[in-house]
């Protein structure tokens, strides 16, 4: 047991405890975002919530550019034996996550004058500096993540959630006799908790970095290689917030048609039901972080059965934790929906139990999407991924239209349509893996070969003592 906790805590994680720490960090990150919701919504109300989400749709695609993909990309290169793929990174996506924060700024007013709220300028504003600081933590995670160790993607994951909880409700209350402010710094503390969340991250960094200096100096990897290794998964993950901001257009009108309390119905799918969907999700998101190192290694050695069996193991571990908790929001439900949204009138409480029941086969199949991609990144093929999302993006939206309007009139319809959705995304991914996930070299990889810049051509110059 001492021989355990001194692997992990020195860095030399294996798979299933790197998985285990990330994981465990990526709950706790969740159910203090959830816990967090019920005070702020009983101080700022429904109107102050509605403003606060409402801030979200710019900064949630402003940060996918800047920083979503960067930990997986990141993380292979590192452990692939890439040298200083994360300080190219550094300079190429603190100058992304910059741009990102700049253009906030620049629309937040006109995205007040859009939407009709004036206090939303001021939201968007006190956001805008988060989107810089996530790029920084996101290149640092990766380059954790790539060395086989979990433990700081854990705890600055943690960290964040904290800190904004406490900053969040504090400012909440300060503030709570004027609601454009106290909605405007309870954004801030989302800034300040990202903020620190950087300063932690640059510093385990910093003081990882002394140990591992070469003796000769090798070459880096250029920014086309980090861009290679990082854009597909950013286009793929910003696939999801795009038809999510689709579908609420799409499904809000159509249900005006149904229902006088549109607005809500589809507040209680959006913000309620996929909350406590997402909170079984996190456990796997464990090995998803934890397969790229471990699998990309043995891609990039060229021997491909045992990359594709690794892949296949993570999708049978992804299973085992999966189905357990699809069948515990099955059965639990109506318990979930009263500890969390528990200010919820009958009526609205009964909906959101119906949801959580449609989508819990969820906890599977977006369980399965996250690994699958996880594993196609590891494998070399991250554009695979990157179409799956935007074809079942378009899906997804496709769906949510002709459920509610013939089938279903309802918001169940919406959440039949996620089903469909990532259940389609869930068997193209794995049959990518099981039939073609195997092949290497990529797209990219015959790019970079052609141009005569081979990743690891430094290290062997430097193996072989030239």
């Amino acid at each position: 047991m001492a021989k355990f906790f001194k692997r992990i805590f020195s860095g030399e994680q294996s798979f299933v405890a790197g998985a285990m720490i990330i994981s465990a960090g990526g709950l706790i990150s969740k159910l203090l975002g959830a816990a967090y919701r019920i005070p702020l919504t009983n101080i700022l109300g429904s109107e102050g919530m509605g403003i606060y989400q409402m801030a979200y749709p710019l900064y949630c695609i402003l940060l996918t550019l800047s920083s979503s993909g960067i930990p997986a990309g990141v993380a292979r290169l590192v452990s692939s034996g890439s040298h200083g793929a994360e300080r190219t990174a550094f300079k190429l996506y603190g100058v992304a996550g910059a741009a990102g924060s700049l253009i906030m700024l620049v629309l937040a007013r006109p995205l007040a004058d859009i939407q009709g709220e004036p206090s939303l300028a001021l939201c968007c504003s006190m956001l805008a500096p988060a989107v810089l600081f996530t790029s920084v933590i996101s290149v640092v995670r990766g380059y954790f993540q790539g060395r086989h160790n979990m433990l700081p993607t854990a705890f600055t994951e943690v960290c964040e959630q904290l800190i904004k909880v406490l900053a969040g409700v504090a400012f909440a209350l300060y503030f709570k006799d004027n609601l454009p402010l106290a909605v405007g710094f309870s954004l801030l503390a989302v800034t300040i908790s990202e903020g620190i969340s950087a300063v932690f991250a640059i510093t385990l960094y910093r003081l990882e970095r002394p140990r591992l200096k070469p003796l000769y100096k090798l070459p880096q990897a250029g920014n086309g290689t980090i861009l290679a290794n990082t854009l597909p998964i950013a286009l793929a993950a910003i696939a999801m917030p795009l038809s999510q901001f689709a579908e609420s257009l799409v499904a809000v009108r159509l249900l005006r048609s149904f229902s006088a309390e549109a607005t809500a119905l589809y507040g209680i799918y959006s913000g309620c039901a996929v909350t406590i969907i997402n909170l079984p999700v996190s456990l796997t998101y464990g090995l998803a972080a934890a397969s790229i190192p471990k699998i990309s290694p043995k891609a990039a050695s060229g021997d491909v059965a045992a990359a594709r069996s690794g892949a296949l193991r993570v999708l049978g571990l992804t299973l085992v934790l999966s189905l357990p908790c699809a069948a515990g929001l099955l059965v639990f439900a109506p318990l979930a929906a009263k500890i969390i949204f528990s200010s919820l009138s009958e009526g609205h409480s009964a909906l959101l139990v119906r949801l959580v029941r449609i989508m819990s086969i969820n906890a599977v199949t977006l369980s399965l999407v996250q690994s699958s991609a996880a594993c196609l990144t590891a494998l070399g093929t991250p554009l695979r991924s990157t179409l799956t999302q935007w074809m079942t993006g378009a899906l997804r939206v496709a769906l949510t239209y002709l459920l509610i309007k013939y089938a279903v009139h309802g918001v169940e319809g919406a959440a039949i349509a996620a089903n469909a959705s990532y259940l389609v995304a869930a068997a193209i991914n794995v049959w990518y893996i099981i039939k073609t996930g195997g092949a290497y070299e990529g797209y990219f990889d015959r790019f970079r070969r052609r141009r005569g810049r081979p990743q690891r051509q430094g290290a062997e110059r430097f193996k072989r003592g030239k």
